[in-house]
Order: structure tokens, then sequence, then C-alpha cells
């Protein structure tokens, strides 16, 4: 518990970046698939009018965390930021609470299915009390002390709250479109394709998206798999 913060900095900075990079996007991704939190998002009109400017800013904030650590000068620094722009929008704690938990157990899952190895105890612990302590830092009421309960927390308020809205296929095709363009103009419609092949059945309800045949999802998975061997 202690060396949380270390621990989990060596996982994601060394041992797993490219997949913690690619599995935070996802957890993040999944959160809009609650109404309450793509309805707060909407209405800032970021990720509408500068959704790369989005993804850059929390990338490098939650960088600073994991590379300095929460207690660091920049560490607080970035919490500061963080902990005020939050506060410009009305964003109930369960919510805050569910983001937080995408931020731990996306990646554990990612890794464990598509990394070059599968983590240890200690890492998958370490990656828990780490955001245990960033959500601490950010005032979040009632994170529980286990991570298994965590866990269970998670699955039921997904439960609760995924469905269909407008608004979380606004902000999930202004996330989609974002990722594409990071590619050039003739691999974009592969890439939208291999995105939403990737997204779970729950998330592409909630979204509206269409489903992808079941073919093209074992291919990305395998895709993954094969990298991974590399």
């Amino acid at each position: 518990v202690a060396d949380a913060p270390e621990i989990h900095r060596i996982t994601a900075a060394y041992e797993f970046p490219w997949d913690y990079q690619r599995s935070l996007e996802f957890a993040l991704y999944r959160t809009y698939c609650v109404p309450s939190v793509s309805r707060v998002l909407e209405e800032a009109g970021q990720f509408r009018d500068a959704p790369q400017k989005r993804y850059d800013d929390t990338a490098l904030l939650m960088a600073e965390l994991v590379e300095h650590g929460y207690d660091s000068a920049r560490g607080r620094e970035s919490l500061r930021v963080i902990n005020r722009q939050h506060a410009r929008y009305e964003i109930s704690g369960d919510d805050m609470l569910y983001v937080l938990s995408t931020f731990i157990y996306e990646p554990l899952e990612w890794i464990d299915s598509f990394g070059w190895r599968r983590l240890h105890p200690h890492e998958r612990l370490a990656a828990f009390h780490f955001y245990r302590g960033v959500g601490q830092r950010m005032n979040i009421a009632d994170i529980p002390e286990d991570m298994g309960d965590f866990r269970r927390w998670r699955d039921d308020y997904e439960e609760q709250t995924f469905r269909y809205d407008p608004d979380n296929e606004k902000i999930g095709t202004y996330t989609l479109d974002l990722m594409c363009s990071w590619y050039p103009t003739p691999l974009r419609p592969v890439v939208r394709r291999a995105v939403l092949a990737l997204v779970d059945d729950d998330m592409t309800r909630a979204f509206g998206f269409p489903r992808q045949p079941a073919a093209l999802r074992r291919a990305g998975h395998a895709a993954l798999r094969a990298r991974s061997k590399v």
C-alpha cells in the first residue's frame, strides 16, 4: 500500500505504456454510457468544439499524477486543476466514483486480455490503492476500501445506469471521430470499425451504435493478442 504510487508508475509508464494509454481511452469511453455523465460533457461543449484539446488536457493531467505522484508539487497542482474544473459543473458523487472505478478496472481487464503478460497481484492492488488515493484527494466520498467491493459496486452501477441517451451518442460519436482523426484518411473507416468491434454489447446499446459482426470482433481481439506476442 505504501509503495502503490511507485509500483503503479512502473506498471503504467514502463511495463505497459501502450496498453495503459489505450485502455484508459476505453475507460473514459465507457463513462459516456452513463446519461448523467454524457449530459454534463455535452453541456460543457468541449467534446464538440475542441475534442483533441479535451483529450490532451486529460491525458497530461493524469500523466503528471502517475509520473510524479499525487503528493508531489506537480501532482498537487494537477489535482487542483482537476478539482477546479469539476467544481464548475453539477456532478453527482456516484458519477465521480464511477469514473474513478473505470480508471482502476478497465486497464486491469485490458492487460489481462491483451497485455504481453498477466499482471502480478501486487500490480493490481497498486492500481487500486493509487487511484483510491487520487479519489480521496479529489474529495470523492464513500470509496470502498476493498478492491472486490469496489468492483461489485461498479458492476451494479453500470447495471442501473447504462441505457441509450442522445447525449451518450453525441459524446461517443465526437470521441470516435477524434480517434479516427489520428490516422490517415484512407484508414479511418477501418479504424472506426475496429473501435466499434472492441466496444462491448452494453456500451454498443448505450451509445446506439451498430453492432459489429462477431467475426470482426474476434479479428480485433486476435490482432491485439498478436501484438502482445510480438
